[in-house]
Order: C-alpha cells, then sequence, then structure tokens
C-alpha cells in the first residue's frame, strides 16, 4: 500500500503524540534533519593554503581506507552552492584509470576538487594549462599529481611495444620516467610509477605561472602514490 507524503506527514503528527522514538520517521523516509557537529562544521570550512589543503585531502583518504567516509557535499544541496562558482580547494592530476577516483579515495563532494584525468596522468600542454587555470582563475593552493599502483599506461611504456593511434603520445611523455627507474633498486614497475610521478611533478613546477605561485607560497605541488589494494595514498619525495 503507498502513502502520500502529507498522509505520512499527518501520521507522524499523531506518532509523536504516542511518544514514538526517532526510528519511526525513517519508515517512510522523512528522517529530520541533524544538527552539524563541530567536526561536520570544520569539514565545510575550505581550507586556503597549500598545508591545510594537503591535511584535509590526507584526512579525507584516512576516512575512506578505514570505512569511515562522510561523503560531505554530495547532496543536492551543495548544488546551489556551486551554481554559481567553484572554489575548489586541491587540484588533482589523475591517471585516468577507472579505479581511480579521486572525489571517492580523498572523501570530498561536489565542487571541493578540480580534477584533471589523463591515462598515465601526465603533464603535458592541456593538463599544465588546465593547472594554471586552477592556480590563477580559481585560487587553489594545492596540486597533487596522483600516480597509482599497476598503471596501465607505464606498464603500456615499459613493454616498448608499439601502440596504435595516438596512443604513443602517452608513452612518449612517461618515457623519461623509466629511463630513471630503471636505475633504482626493487621493482621496476613500482618505481617507474613513482618515477612518473615525480616527472610530471617537476613538469609543472616548470611552469611560470605555477611557479611564480610556488615562490610567493600560495602553491604546493606534491606527488602521490596510490596503492589499489588497500585504498591509501603515500606522498612521494
Amino acid at each position: 500500500m503507498s502513502v502520500s507524503r502529507r498522509a505520512a506527514l499527518e501520521l507522524l503528527g499523531e506518532i509523536s503524540r504516542w511518544g514514538v522514538t526517532y526510528p519511526a520517521w525513517r519508515a517512510f523516509g522523512l528522517e529530520p534533519a541533524r544538527p552539524i557537529n563541530n567536526h561536520q562544521r570544520k569539514t565545510m570550512e575550505i581550507p586556503n593554503t597549500p598545508t591545510t589543503a594537503l591535511d584535509r585531502l590526507l584526512a579525507g583518504n584516512q576516512r575512506f581506507v578505514h570505512n569511515k567516509s562522510l561523503h560531505p557535499h554530495q547532496d543536492v544541496r551543495q548544488l546551489a552552492i556551486v551554481t554559481e562558482t567553484q572554489t575548489p580547494f586541491a587540484a588533482i592530476l589523475s591517471c585516468a584509470d577507472a579505479r581511480v577516483i579521486p572525489e571517492i579515495i580523498f572523501d570530498q563532494g561536489i565542487g571541493d576538487l578540480f580534477v584533471v584525468r589523463v591515462a598515465g596522468n601526465i603533464a603535458i600542454t592541456e593538463e599544465i594549462a588546465s593547472e594554471e587555470y586552477a592556480v590563477t582563475i580559481l585560487k587553489t593552493p594545492l596540486i597533487v599529481v596522483l600516480g597509482h599502483e599497476r598503471c596501465g599506461a607505464v606498464t603500456a611504456t615499459l613493454s616498448g611495444k608499439n601502440l596504435p593511434g595516438v596512443m604513443s603520445s602517452l608513452t612518449t611523455a612517461i618515457q623519461p620516467a623509466i629511463a630513471l627507474a630503471q636505475t633504482e633498486p626493487g621493482d621496476l614497475l613500482a618505481n617507474a610509477i613513482k618515477a612518473n610521478v615525480r616527472l610530471q611533478v617537476q613538469r609543472l613546477k616548470n611552469s611560470p605561472v605555477l611557479a611564480e605561485a610556488i615562490r610567493k607560497e600560495a602553491l604546493n605541488i606534491v606527488g602521490a602514490y596510490y596503492e589499489l589494494a588497500s585504498g591509501a595514498v603515500r606522498l612521494l619525495g
């Protein structure tokens, strides 16, 4: 039997007079608004420095890893807030891999992150331009180059095989990182992925626009490595 919203509200009025407690509201999908606690209020504040932005990201990743995500800014109320403008506190240059979703792994929501996704998280002209936009126009104080475990683009570059179409542009951008990784001990693929992250960080820092923001201490650019199995993000030095 279906119950109209009006009938449900009238019934709830009667229920409240009977002294039935909070769970009765759930039966009709009409949960009352809950008060915002201090922790939730803090997550609504927009970080405006590189340090506070990075802290926010890492705290969100810890929540994700421990299955305690808050899923902030993910409802229709947030749509109204960001309709006219956006103020992302971090920009992410991420791989396009379907298993790497920055808003989820950092436990953020609509309008929180300015995400540029491309296979191999490479910083070539369009990606650099996008990050420059985030910093100069949107005043974003942090850029994270996010590589990840078992990256297909880096694996393809390591294989040395010819790729069809224009996919070779990806391997060309990654190739210098392979040369660096081959001089390091340990797992070649993992080393190559991390070397590629560091290479792309340096390419972003070579942008005069971004370099000036760093000089003014209005921006930090860091590299990170995402572990597929654990969900953890590790910063790279």
